[in-house]
């Protein structure tokens, strides 16, 4: 871990919380909890590792605003017509890159799992977070995920975060 300030146990466990709810809301199908999980201008990527890895700045989801994550959340409820399906995300302890100036740089494996209501489970995506969080008063949030997923084939689309 390069770090130019201390991170204490009560950042660590609360950085820790922070991927556990992000976790459990995107798994709830309360897609209102998920914006708030990100500062104003925030930065929410979902890009395959081959462009990811090359520089390349074409992402299959870009999001460059609170209001395009809102925007997304409307987009779920209420006009996007899909197969319903469940997630479910399984996300590795976070390794933490840096630590300064206020913000955390921090990396994490997720796997998501789908499962569609008259079909048997399967693995949906896999990838890895690169997180950029910062301290707000109302805790910690992302400023930048990017979600770089390991495939070049996602199944069908992808409507629900990651």
């Amino acid at each position: 871990m390069n770090t130019t300030t201390p991170m204490d146990m009560q950042t660590w466990f609360e950085i820790q919380q922070l991927y556990a709810e992000y976790a459990f809301a995107v798994d709830s199908g309360n897609w209102a909890l998920w914006p708030e999980f990100f500062t104003e201008q925030c930065v929410y990527k979902l890009q395959p590792r081959e462009n990811f890895d090359r520089g390349l700045p074409l992402a299959t989801l870009l999001l460059t605003s609170k209001g395009m994550l809102l925007d997304r959340v409307y987009g779920i409820t209420e006009t996007i017509y899909h197969d319903p399906y469940y997630q479910r995300h399984v996300v590795g302890t976070p390794v933490l890159r840096k630590h300064e100036q206020g913000r955390i740089h921090c990396e994490a494996n997720y796997a998501v799992f789908r499962t569609k209501l008259d079909k048997p489970s399967t693995v949906f995506n896999v990838g890895r977070y690169i997180d950029t969080i910062v301290q707000t008063p109302e805790g910690f949030k992302f400023a930048e995920r990017i979600c770089v997923f390991d495939s070049e084939m996602i199944p069908n689309s992808i409507i629900y975060p990651i």
